[in-house]
C-alpha cells in the first residue's frame, strides 16, 4: 500500500483536478446539464484509455521512433503553453472550445487530465514500481478529477462568474508556468544525455 501512495501523490500533483476545475468550467459554460455529464463521461474515459495504452505500449514506441523522455517533456511542455496562452488571450469562450461533441475528448480528457506531466511522471513511475500499482494510481486520480467536475456546477456558484473567470485565468498561467518548467527540465535532460 504504501508504493501506491507513493505513487498516487506525485500523480495528483499532475493530475491537479482543482487546478484543470476553471478551465474546465469556462469551457462548459452555458452547456446544459446533460451535455456537461456526456462531456465528463467522455474525458474520464479518453484519460483512462490514454493512460493504459500509454503505460502499455508508450516505453516501446519511444524507442522505436527514438524518442527520449527528455523529447517528451519539451514537446509536451510547447503544447501546454501554447494551449495555455491560447486561454489567456482569448476572449470568446466558443472560439476556444472548438467542436462541443468531442469536448470531452480533447482538450479535457488529453491533455488537459492526462497530458505530458502525467504522461511522463507516470512513465517515470512505472520503471520503479510496476504496470498494475502505476495504474491503479493514474487511474484513481482521473476519477478523483471526474468526481471535480462532477461537482463543478456548485463549485461555480460559490465562485461565481467573475470569480470563476479570474481561477481561470490564474490557472492558464498557472499551466503556462508548468509548460516552460517541463521545457526547461527536458532541456537540461538532453545536456546530461
Amino acid at each position: 500500500m504504501d508504493k501506491f501512495w507513493i505513487c498516487f501523490v506525485p500523480l495528483f500533483v499532475a493530475v491537479d483536478a482543482i487546478g484543470v476545475l476553471p478551465l474546465f468550467m469556462n469551457f462548459t459554460e452555458g452547456l446544459k446539464e446533460g451535455r456537461v455529464r456526456y462531456i465528463i463521461m467522455q474525458s474520464v474515459l479518453t484519460a483512462l484509455i490514454v493512460a493504459i495504452l500509454f503505460l502499455a505500449i508508450g516505453k516501446a514506441i519511444f524507442r522505436l521512433l527514438g524518442i527520449t523522455i527528455a523529447d517528451f517533456m519539451v514537446a509536451g511542455g510547447m503544447l501546454l503553453f501554447a494551449f495555455s496562452l491560447r486561454d489567456l488571450f482569448s476572449i470568446d469562450r466558443r472560439r476556444r472550445i472548438g467542436d462541443v461533441d468531442s469536448l470531452g475528448a480533447v482538450p479535457i480528457g488529453v491533455p488537459l487530465i492526462v497530458g505530458p506531466a502525467v504522461l511522463t511522471t507516470a512513465l517515470l513511475l512505472m520503471n520503479n514500481f510496476g504496470f498494475s500499482i502505476t495504474f491503479l494510481a493514474v487511474a484513481t486520480n482521473i476519477l478523483i478529477a471526474g468526481f471535480v467536475f462532477w461537482w463543478s456546477k456548485s463549485i461555480y456558484r460559490i465562485l461565481g462568474k467573475a470569480g470563476a473567470k479570474t481561477v481561470s485565468k490564474i490557472a492558464s498561467l498557472i499551466l503556462a508556468s508548468i509548460a516552460i518548467m517541463m521545457i526547461r527540465k527536458g532541456i537540461i535532460a538532453f545536456f546530461k544525455i
